[in-house]
């Protein structure tokens, strides 16, 4: 079966494409660009990377710009698979959802119309799982955004490892966020794993946070 894959860049989109690719056979990206930074549907820190990392996969992205008005954007999301589908005949779509019954409901309907499968490899996965597997599979993660409480400017910019991992957890226990960011509270950006033929470097970074919201914003990077 052909596959896309909606692809932001981050960790879950990422491991969901590394799961489809070891069953079926994927053969794009699609990414939705945003510019409503508090858009419902889609990662919008640093998504203007999503060609750099599509190239490091080795992949054809399909880019789709979006207004990001709520419900608004998921005319612009089928619209999306729509376009992936005439140019690469793709029979079904992979989401990384954890646990967002708003993302994955839209989509699955948004399949429905277009009569494609859906396949969602991690749906509710116990998320600290997803999180340790990530490390076990060798991917290397930053976080590029925090929207919540307790999460200080500190965050923006960690890589993803076992410390950062039992933090979360902890985190998840004393303040019952979600440890991989299904709440919103955290965004990330995968700079190298299995999948990439070349690792994203970051040449050129900044910081902006104020109030338990900031992004890490990556202003140059290439391939090494």
């Amino acid at each position: 079966m052909k596959l896309g894959v909606l692809f932001s860049g981050g960790k879950d989109s990422t491991l969901a494409l590394l799961k489809a690719r070891e069953k079926e056979e994927v053969v794009c990206l699609i990414s939705l660009i945003s510019q409503n930074k508090e858009s419902y549907m889609f990662h919008t820190p640093n998504i203007h990377l999503a060609e750099l990392q599509a190239k490091a996969i080795g992949l054809p992205l399909v880019s789709f710009p979006t207004s990001g008005v709520k419900e608004d954007e998921l005319k612009d999301l089928q619209q999306a698979i729509l376009l992936a589908k005439q140019r690469y005949q793709i029979e079904g779509i992979v989401t990384g959802a954890l646990a967002s019954c708003y993302q994955a409901s839209r989509i699955q309907n948004i399949c429905n119309q277009l009569k494609l499968f859906c396949f969602n490899p991690l749906w509710q996965r116990d998320q600290i799982s997803v999180l340790r597997e990530l490390l076990e599979r060798k991917f290397r993660v930053v976080i590029v955004g925090v929207f919540a409480y307790p999460f200080g400017e500190e965050w923006l910019g960690r890589e993803l490892t076992p410390q950062v991992v039992d933090e979360l957890e902890a985190l998840q226990e004393q303040y019952h966020i979600n440890p991989a960011g299904e709440g919103g509270e955290i965004e990330t950006m995968v700079m190298d794993s299995p999948l990439h033929q070349r690792p994203i470097v970051v040449k050129k970074s900044r910081t902006a946070y104020l109030n338990y919201a900031g992004i890490y914003h990556i202003e140059e990077a290439v391939l090494g």
